[in-house]
């Protein structure tokens, strides 16, 4: 399975290759108390774990990703006859609305948080996630020289961006100032920008749990940048060239209301 994966999926997000991975294991292992083999698949197995996951009340959603690993394996392995005519129930449309992103309230507040617990690694992290807008597995993987400090001006170069995209991304004065602050005290020769407690590259797990402890996500923070530049009247060509977007209409979801906002204006409307 680690060979389809990495081979078939070569190019495509972690999250992506963790969807597929979870999902095959857990075909396999319901094939295994059915009695099937993921070597000699039928329509049978993979229609009767179709059913299995809707009688689960598994979503339309998640009965998607999972069938498109197995059409995806099925295919890989020569075991086209296994997905043919399969019935899924359709995933329904819901109105799109921007991604959650934080209110400048919210977003002072973290910043007031992390800066007053005094970890210059964090303070830096927090401003490159919020004020460059990356992912955090391109945080995750910055090196030192991916990071460009002058006098009035800076970038981040994003070598391992999505898809294999690489992209240049300019470091605020805030930015600048706390990664300075932070580089400033790293004495050892490790080419990591951002090391773990124990000296080795800080790991994307690791990036979650230090926003946790902040009550955020490092992608709520990327979220935050996207909105924040199309809130402002930048171009939504230069925002997805700025977050690393392959199709702009990604970057076409921040100019939409959130969830909050809609609701808010709901309230509002039928108030007495």
């Amino acid at each position: 399975m680690r060979t389809f994966v990495n081979e078939h999926m070569a190019g495509k997000s972690d999250r992506s290759k963790q969807m597929y991975v979870y999902w095959l294991s857990r075909f396999g292992d319901w094939l295994d108390g059915a009695g099937g083999d993921m070597a000699r698949l039928t329509r049978v197995d993979v229609q009767q774990f179709i059913d299995w996951m809707t009688a689960h009340k598994k979503s339309p959603s998640t009965v998607s990703v999972a069938v498109s690993a197995i059409r995806a394996f099925a295919r890989w392995t020569g075991q086209e006859h296994a997905i043919l005519n399969l019935r899924t129930a359709p995933v329904p449309k819901v109105t799109e609305v921007a991604p959650k992103a934080m209110e400048r309230n919210e977003r002072n507040r973290l910043l007031r948080e992390v800066e007053r617990d005094g970890n210059l690694r964090d303070i830096a992290m927090v401003y490159v996630l919020l004020y460059c807008g990356l992912r955090v597995s391109e945080l995750c993987n910055l090196d030192r020289d991916d990071v460009v400090i002058g006098e009035r001006t800076g970038r981040v170069i994003v070598r391992q961006g999505k898809r294999g995209k690489a992209r240049s991304v300019p470091l605020p004065a805030e930015a600048r100032h706390h990664l300075s602050r932070y580089l400033a005290t790293r004495v050892d020769t490790d080419q990591a920008l951002f090391l773990s407690n124990y000296g080795r590259r800080i790991s994307i797990r690791q990036v979650q749990r230090i926003m946790a402890k902040y009550g955020t996500h490092p992608h709520v923070l990327r979220h935050t940048f996207c909105r924040t530049l199309v809130a402002s009247g930048v171009d939504l060509a230069a925002v997805a060239e700025l977050a690393g977007h392959a199709d702009v209409n990604m970057t076409r979801r921040y100019a939409k209301p959130t969830q909050e906002e809609l609701e808010k204006a709901i309230e509002e409307a039928f108030s007495v």
